[in-house]
């Protein structure tokens, strides 16, 4: 049996963006997640007593500068090397432009892909099936092309397994890249493929098994769910057996709180309480980071954009009492009720449908908003610009959201100032 630990896309000390603004400690937690993430790997790996750990790209995440990160990945495989573990890296579209790739030395019992097809036949004890271990690295950041015809072929009477870092046939918020197709992958008779990229986990067996492990920390809202790695054991019969095994320090999940009905403020906060709980006990990782989401129809709507930092500052609380419980962000979602029965006569009422009937919808509006937007974009450094959407698409319904949530902040403080709310 040769046994395996596969991960991927670890992204180590990847830079934060918005939270390093909002909570410090929180941005502590975030940026030190992905390192204590890899130590729970390698520590697997030493329990497990594993041959190998697999990593199928982006190890880092891009053109790193400093060699703390270096040193910390060093310190790791020698760890693994000292108990006679084996280490198999390809790079993948970040690593491809990390100096650290091309300036660190590793053990000797660490093997990383070059920009050529490689292949390592590892030689076992009498009687054991050689295991082939195939490897590609991206030579460039971009591979718009599939790489699976540049493999060697299977080797006869072989455990053959291969490492891709690989969009596949594309995935939401994914680059395309090496693109291929599962029937590509189980055609070139390998036992496995450790594939990297798609920072969710989807896993094939049939025909050959081909896993994208995720990723083992998530580091924004945007990474929701608990992270893992993934050991596998291959038989000299050739049967695969796979287990997902978790390994993320901080789990972002975005939380919906039903508000509808509530019409005292404590009753509010004794709701998000409620829910934080709740979420806080399903939670597989260590720590809970949520983004909160307050929807339904509510008397205390107005109050609650116009106080939405006060409300905020008490999720924040509430989330500290339920322990090990953090809220990045607070979003308003619901309504007061019977707006559509609003007389015409309310002036407030009338300044909402007018700017939502009319104005946010009008051409002039849409296209001095998105003017506005390009020119912030264009001055926000490069790794914030997809802030707004990863797309056109996308853009124009960010812009939608924001001007539709400042509407309905305007005649919020309005009403408040009314002496309404």
């Amino acid at each position: 049996m040769f046994r395996f630990i596969h991960t991927a896309d670890v992204h180590l000390d990847s830079p934060l963006r918005s939270l390093a603004l909002r909570d410090p400690d929180l941005a502590e937690l975030i940026g030190n997640a992905t390192r204590r993430a890899f130590v729970r790997t390698i520590d697997l790996c030493l329990e497990e007593q594993v041959d190998a750990l697999l990593i199928a790209g982006d190890l880092y995440d891009g053109d790193q500068t400093s060699m703390k990160t270096a040193r910390f990945l060093a310190d790791q495989l020698h760890r693994l090397d000292a108990a006679g573990i084996r280490s198999f890296i390809i790079r993948g579209n970040h690593d491809a432009v990390s100096r650290i790739t091309r300036e660190l030395v590793f053990p000797d019992s660490v093997k990383v892909f070059g920009a050529r097809a490689e292949m390592v036949v590892l030689d076992r004890a009498a009687g054991r099936r050689p295991v082939a271990v195939h490897g590609l690295s991206f030579a460039q950041p971009h591979a718009p092309e599939s790489l699976v015809g540049r493999y060697r072929p299977a080797v006869d009477g072989a455990i053959n397994i291969g490492l891709l870092h690989t969009s596949l046939g594309g995935a939401p918020g994914h680059d395309r890249y090496a693109p291929c197709s599962l029937a590509d992958l189980q055609a070139t008779g390998f036992d496995y493929w450790a594939l990297g990229h798609v920072h969710r986990r989807a896993v094939a067996e049939a025909g050959g098994a081909v896993v994208m492990p995720g990723m083992p920390q998530g580091r924004d809202i945007n990474e929701a769910g608990a992270k893992s790695v993934t050991l596998v054991a291959i038989d000299d019969n050739r049967s695969v057996h796979i287990e997902e095994r978790p390994t993320s320090i901080a789990q972002f999940e975005r939380v919906v709180v039903d508000v509808t009905g509530l019409d005292d403020w404590r009753d509010l906060v004794g709701a998000i309480t409620r829910r934080l709980d709740q979420e806080r006990q399903a939670a597989r990782s260590e720590q809970l980071v949520t983004r909160l989401t307050l929807a339904g129809t509510t008397p205390l709507a107005w109050r609650i954009r116009r106080d939405i930092d006060l409300l905020k500052t008490e999720a924040d609380q509430r989330a500290a009492a339920v322990g090990a419980c953090w809220v990045e962000k607070l979003d308003a979602a619901c309504e007061p009720p019977a707006r559509t029965a609003q007389s015409s006569a309310d002036p407030l009422a009338e300044l909402h449908r007018l700017m939502t009937d009319e104005i946010l919808a009008s051409d002039s509006f849409q296209a001095e908003l998105a003017a506005m937007a390009e020119e912030l974009r264009a001055q926000l450094p490069a790794e914030c610009r997809d802030v707004l959407g990863l797309d056109e698409a996308a853009f124009r319904n960010t812009l939608a959201r924001l001007a539709g949530e400042g509407a309905e902040s305007v005649v919020a403080r309005l009403e408040a100032a009314d002496g309404n709310a």
